[in-house]
């Protein structure tokens, strides 16, 4: 069974840096592309970065040159580190992984449950 959990929100102030983790967990798993996205309050969903398994990335014009994704494929993990946080980042954050186990011949996308950014001014 492939799990994959978000985590690291939490309320800081404007011009605060925050870093989310992405983590894949499972027997014998590898994760392949990557990516975060946001919902606002006002349910507005946003694509904000994609990482491949070669680690090439791709922003939303919004983060860009302020968040950073990254990852760490000994521990299964995608990152978004975030910098000179705004109150219009506020916003529940989500990440998705496609992910295979050894004997599958695909990834399958999975989506992780959202984490919590409140950013007050």
């Amino acid at each position: 069974q492939v799990r994959v959990v978000a985590s690291g929100g939490g309320l800081v102030q404007s011009g605060d840096s925050l870093r989310l983790s992405c983590s894949a967990s499972g027997r014998q798993i590898k994760v392949f592309g990557a990516g975060w996205y946001r919902q606002t309050p006002d349910n507005l969903r946003e694509s904000l970065a994609n990482i491949t398994s070669r680690g090439w990335t791709k922003y939303a014009e919004s983060v860009k040159g302020r968040f950073t994704i990254s990852r760490d494929d000994a521990l299964n993990t995608i990152y978004l580190h975030m910098t000179n946080l705004k109150p219009d980042d506020t916003a529940v954050y989500m990440c998705t992984a496609d992910v295979a186990q050894e004997w599958e011949p695909v990834p399958t996308g999975y989506w992780g449950q959202g984490t919590q950014v409140t950013v007050s001014s």
